[in-house]
């Protein structure tokens, strides 16, 4: 059973890492500085864009980076004040722009004050069961206790979901968010990894206050229905297709991103997620830049118009659409930088109009798929939605083609609006995308 049909189907999402985007110092000072104010600097860039929501990786009081919460109350004072986020959120929804929270609610850090108790107070503290503790024990900090980090990080300390005060806590946590600022939806920070009777507590909780609120989950592997159902999510990250997306333009053999989008979305009666809207991306703060990971750079325009003509939901990471590089290997620091102001070139302008073409065509945003033709290089997917039907054609090489098939019609290409009649062909040039539109 597919989730229902929400604002969020139709959006183009930009993800912003707040503390990188703003400059503010990897180790939290203590200093408030209102740095956030900047976001609304960039306003006109992202209506230029056709953002729909701006997805802010943590915001919340922390110790360094973000996912290692003090206070889930208080915006992080490197990034200003809670009302210095309100006064973002105000103008952002002024210019029809929703905003996704990120909710890091496996874990906290260090100096989140219910840790503290129980270093201060040991046995004695009662937020002892919050957490995964053994008096018995020690740690690499010589706490002269042990607890459970998140994947071996003892800076990330592991929350007890299945403690109900926790979850009370939590909850009541996102219910202030979502009175204080209006936020529009989260996302959850290693949705793999959360207790799923936290995840329908959650999504009951959201759900009786605004019917609406988007709820997005970090998966990597496995089945992503076993959190993307009705009762708990309604969409999570698509990790497959985003490996699937560069490894096939860098390896020129667009078959793989293809039969990951079949297998998940194609015609056949068992095709995974048919129905659902997945949230794609080329890239994100935690992985290299694809402008960087690219071998081909001028592959980078068909790259973003598969993303845009996909099933899902597409997410833009904040400086990739003017073609920022950033390395993995160099650290997440080289990955979550400081841009001074948006720059707009070729890509920006192309991005825009693909959004323009998505947010306008019931097909790309709801429509079934298929893989019309396909060679190693060169490609053309369908997407149909009652009475519409659009064609994406992409060349992933420095090298005119020719694809055949099932391309027939009179038809728009929505790009130039140049009307044509399809006889059974598609021509492209290098690295050539064209999206048509067919009549009746």
């Amino acid at each position: 059973m597919a989730n229902q049909p929400g604002w969020q189907n139709g959006a183009l999402f930009y993800q912003i890492y707040p503390l990188g985007f703003c400059g503010a110092p990897n180790e939290n000072d203590g200093a408030e500085v209102p740095r956030i104010r900047k976001v609304t600097e960039w306003v006109p860039h992202l209506q230029r864009l056709g953002v729909g929501a701006v997805y802010f990786s943590p915001v919340f009081e922390s110790d360094a980076h973000g996912y290692d919460t003090r206070d889930y109350r208080k915006i992080d004072c490197r990034l200003g004040n809670n009302g210095d986020f309100a006064a973002v959120c105000r103008v952002l929804h002024d210019a029809g722009i929703r905003v996704v929270l990120d909710g890091v609610f496996n874990h906290v850090g260090r100096g989140f004050w219910a840790f503290q108790d129980v270093l201060h107070n040991r046995e004695a503290s009662p937020y002892r069961d919050w957490f995964f503790v053994n008096f018995g024990g020690n740690n690499g900090y010589n706490d002269g206790l042990w607890y459970e980090g998140w994947e071996g990080h003892f800076e990330l300390v592991k929350l007890n979901l299945k403690n109900p005060a926790v979850v009370e806590y939590l909850l009541d946590c996102v219910g202030f968010w979502m009175e204080e600022f209006a936020i529009d939806g989260l996302r959850l920070d290693v949705a793999y990894l959360l207790d799923e009777g936290f995840l329908r507590r959650l999504h009951d909780f959201c759900k009786a206050r605004d019917p609406g609120f988007f709820l997005l989950g970090e998966m990597i592997h496995g089945d992503y229905r076993r959190v993307m159902n009705p009762q708990m999510l309604d969409s999570v990250t698509n990790y497959e297709c985003y490996k699937g997306l560069y490894s096939a333009f860098n390896s020129l053999n667009l078959f793989e991103i293809a039969h990951s989008l079949a297998r998940q979305f194609g015609p056949e009666p068992w095709t995974l997620y048919k129905g659902e809207h997945l949230l794609c991306f080329a890239d994100n703060h935690d992985v290299t830049r694809i402008y960087s990971i690219l071998q081909d750079k001028k592959q980078i325009f068909p790259l973003y118009a598969v993303l845009f003509c996909m099933p899902g939901i597409p997410c833009i990471y904040y400086g990739s659409e003017w073609g920022a590089e950033g390395a993995k290997q160099q650290g997440d620091a080289a990955l979550r930088p400081c841009f001074d102001r948006p720059e707009e070139n070729a890509l920006t302008e192309f991005i825009g109009r693909l959004a323009a073409i998505k947010a306008q065509s019931p097909a790309l945003r709801e429509g079934d798929f298929s893989n019309v033709a396909l060679q190693n290089r060169n490609w053309v997917l369908r997407r149909r939605w009652e009475n519409e039907t659009v064609l994406l054609a992409v060349n992933a090489e420095d090298a005119p083609c020719t694809l055949r098939g099932d391309l027939h019609g009179r038809a728009v290409e929505l790009l130039t609006g140049q009307e044509t009649e399809l006889g059974g062909s598609i021509e492209l040039p290098p690295y050539g995308v064209k999206i048509f539109k067919i009549a009746g």
